[in-house]
C-alpha cells in the first residue's frame, strides 16, 4: 500500500509537469496563429507580450530549460521520489502517534475489570507502535514481570526500526541532488571553455553565459537538497517523540503490571 502510494505521488507530479508544459505549448500555438490569420495584430500581440510579467512556473520551466534538462532532469527525479517518500512517511508517522495516557487508562481499568485477557483486547483494537509494544508485554506477563521488561524493550526496538524505516532513501536523495547539480556544473564549464576555445577568443559574453547555465545545476541541487532536509528534519523529530512517548508507556505498563500482580 505504501509504494502504491508513493508511485500515484510520482506519477502526479509527473503528470502535473507535463500538462503545464503541453499548456504552455498550446497557448503559445494559439497567440502564433492569430498573428499569422490576422498580420494587423502583430503589433498588438507584440505589446500584450511584453506587459504581463512571467509567472513563476514559467521561470521555473524556463531556468530548467537553460540548465539543459539533461543534467536537471536527475535533480529533479531527486526531488520527486525525495518528497513523495518524505510525504508517505509523514502520513505514516502521524497515524502512529497515540495518546498513551489514554491507552494507559483503559489498559489499567481492563486490567482491573477483566485481568490481562481483556486487557490485550484494549492493545490489539488500538492502532500504533505503543499498542504493539503493550500487547507483546502483556502475551508474556504469564512468564513473569522480567519477561515482560524484556520483550517490550526487544519490541521497542522493532518498531523503532519500523519508523525509521525509508528516511535513508531521504538522506540520500539530499546527498545526491547536490552532487548531480555540480557534476552538471563542471561539464557545462567544460562545454564553455570548448567553446571558447573554438571561438579562439574569450567574450565577456560567451564566458558570463555559459557559466550562468552551468551554475544553474548545482542552484537547482542545493534548492532540491534545502526542501528534502526540512522534511527529513520533520520526521527525525516526529520518530524522536514517537520514541519518548513509547519508552515512557512501556515503564508506565510496567508499573500496572506490578500493581496488578500485587493486588491478587
Amino acid at each position: 500500500m505504501k509504494k502504491l502510494f508513493s508511485l500515484l505521488m510520482i506519477l502526479g507530479a509527473l503528470s502535473i509537469g507535463i500538462n503545464a508544459y503541453a499548456q504552455d505549448g498550446t497557448d503559445t500555438t494559439a497567440t502564433e496563429a492569430v498573428v499569422d490569420t490576422y498580420p494587423e495584430t502583430a503589433d498588438y500581440s507584440e505589446d500584450l507580450a511584453a506587459e504581463p510579467a512571467d509567472s513563476f512556473d514559467q521561470v521555473i520551466k524556463q531556468k530548467f530549460i537553460e540548465g539543459d534538462p539533461t543534467f536537471m532532469s536527475p535533480v529533479l527525479i531527486c526531488l520527486i521520489l525525495g518528497l513523495a517518500i518524505a510525504i508517505e512517511r509523514i502520513i505514516s508517522l502521524n497515524l502512529a502517534t497515540t495518546n498513551t495516557n489514554k491507552l494507559l487508562s483503559k489498559v489499567e481499568d481492563a486490567l482491573a475489570s477483566g485481568g490481562v485477557e481483556a486487557a490485550k483486547e484494549v492493545t490489539k483494537g488500538t492502532k500504533g507502535p505503543v499498542a504493539s509494544i503493550f500487547t507483546q508485554g502483556l502475551m508474556r506477563m504469564s512468564e513473569g514481570i522480567e519477561m515482560v521488561e524484556k520483550s517490550v524493550i526487544a519490541y521497542g526496538s522493532v518498531e523503532m526500526g519500523r519508523l525509521e524505516r525509508g528516511l535513508v532513501w531521504i538522506s540520500l536523495f539530499i546527498s545526491l541532488a547536490p552532487m548531480l547539480g555540480f557534476m552538471g556544473t563542471v561539464i557545462g564549464m567544460i562545454g564553455a571553455f570548448d567553446a571558447i576555445q573554438a571561438a579562439g577568443d574569450i567574450s565577456p559574453s560567451l564566458v558570463a553565459g555559459g557559466i550562468k547555465v552551468a551554475l544553474l545545476t548545482t542552484v537547482a541541487g542545493l534548492i532540491v537538497a534545502i526542501i528534502l532536509q526540512l522534511f527529513y528534519n520533520y520526521c527525525v523529530s516526529k520518530i524522536d517523540s514517537i520514541v519518548n512517548s513509547m519508552e515512557d508507556a512501556s515503564i508506565s505498563l510496567v508499573d500496572l503490571l506490578v500493581k496488578h500482580n500485587l493486588s491478587k
